[in-house]
């Protein structure tokens, strides 16, 4: 009887513990998050600095995004295996020392090799972070019917301060490479350096199963031929690839179609500071979006988006003032930003939709390599096209592409996506 009592009082201390590091992580996901989702004053200048102070071609440039993400697809599964070897929080800090090495090499670099060995620690970093830090942030959250809401909702809320934050990273990275080409960079560094403190602070709250690495390999096989033959998730990839596609490819020209109507460098910061802000109010409205939209959401974001690129092509191609032309591009930037705002924190939403902790690694991983795979492929052949045409026709060909592959993913989709968990079937639930 007392050792029953002794057992019971353990097992409360045990899991007032484990509470105490859930709610900790839960406060401390949306202060890292802002500082950690992506790269702060590296986007509006990194097409300048690679073009000017490094000498690429724009074509060059797509090659350097697609190296990339062909990276992360070659680096998924050993990056999943450290992960299950030395759990989530160990893995977020190291992927931030990473980071903050790659951001060092490329104002190193003295060749396009220098800059391919920067995108391979990128890589690296940025799949362990993609595994493990939204996971950190489910694995915490009570489980329930609420805990995809409440989990969207601190997502959504900590990318919409980013976004922010990015927009004012944004104006000060693009007066300041005037100045000096080398101080967003810089800047970028120190903000990595901040992230990497606050991901000290984080605390591991599974337990891992201590397995081999022939046994996780094999696990890794198993789980991804699950994750394929589930036609819900099947169809959610297929989508994922094709969006992030589109935002990879105008991520890049972006800066390009800024260049070609000549509108000064300086002022390219101001322009996505603006657009940033649009992103970071888009995701914070992502749960009234899946709301009104519901099985729709999905091409409610991505028809706009390809129809954008290809109004944009054909914008470009009018040799008008630059005062008249501005305007119009804008627009099709606005609609761009609006749709990737809430994008990310939906697509993650309903990929985790019926998941566990175990389940969501291995479907991120499936994702992740899919995704990286098809999209460096993509990006290849975008590039490609560049070299040969103007970017007013890369433009308008990539975006009929793209259009008819979301059009085609989108029917693809129909009586697939979108069901109660009742209605699937337990191989589509994994």
């Amino acid at each position: 009887m007392v050792e029953n009592e002794q057992m019971k009082v353990m097992q409360e201390k045990a899991e007032k513990i484990w509470n105490e590091r859930k709610q900790k992580n839960i406060k401390q996901y949306p202060i890292y998050r802002m500082f950690a989702w992506d790269l702060l004053f590296y986007y509006s200048i990194i097409y300048l600095f690679l073009t000017i102070e490094k000498g690429l071609t724009p074509a060059e440039a797509l090659q350097f995004d697609a190296f990339y993400v062909l990276f992360k697809s070659i680096l998924q599964i050993p990056c999943t295996l450290l992960i299950e070897k030395i759990g989530k929080r160990k893995s977020i800090v190291i992927a931030n020392v990473i980071l903050i090495i790659h951001i060092v090499i490329i104002m190193a670099s003295r060749n396009f090799i220098d800059l391919l060995i920067s995108q391979i620690l990128c890589a690296f970093a940025f799949n362990i972070k993609t595994v493990c830090e939204t996971d950190m942030l489910y694995d915490s959250l009570e489980h329930g019917e609420k805990r995809g809401i409440i989990f969207s909702k601190i997502d959504g809320r900590a990318n919409s301060i980013y976004y922010y934050m990015d927009a004012i990273s944004a104006i000060i990275a693009s007066f300041t490479f005037v100045i000096n080409s080398y101080i967003p960079l810089i800047l970028c560094m120190i903000v990595l350096i901040i992230a990497f403190y606050f991901s000290l602070q984080f605390e591991e709250v599974q337990v891992r199963k201590k397995n081999s690495i022939r046994e996780e390999l094999k696990n890794i096989r198993y789980s991804l031929r699950n994750v394929f033959r589930s036609k819900r998730l099947r169809s959610l990839l297929l989508f994922n690839v094709i969006f992030v596609a589109m935002l990879r490819f105008t991520q890049t020209t972006r800066n390009t179609v800024l260049t070609t109507i000549g509108l000064p460098e300086q002022y390219f910061g101001i322009l996505f500071a603006i657009l940033g802000i649009i992103s970071g109010i888009a995701a914070k409205e992502q749960g009234k979006i899946h709301k009104r939209y519901r099985n729709r959401t999905l091409a409610f974001l991505a028809i706009p988006m390809a129809v954008s690129i290809v109004f944009l092509g054909i914008a470009t191609l009018w040799k008008i003032d630059i005062h008249i032309i501005l305007p119009i591009i804008l627009v099709f930037f606005i609609i761009q930003y609006s749709m990737k705002g809430p994008y990310y924190v939906l697509i993650r939403q309903y990929l985790n939709n019926f998941t566990n902790s175990e389940k969501r690694i291995k479907i991120t991983t499936a994702n992740n390599l899919f995704e990286n795979f098809v999209v460096a492929i993509l990006l290849f052949a975008f590039s490609a096209i560049l070299e040969n045409v103007n970017i007013s026709y890369a433009l308008l060909i990539v975006g009929c592409i793209m259009l008819l592959l979301v059009t085609w993913v989108l029917e693809y989709m129909r009586n697939r996506v979108g069901k109660r968990a009742e209605e699937y079937t337990k191989r589509d639930l994994i």
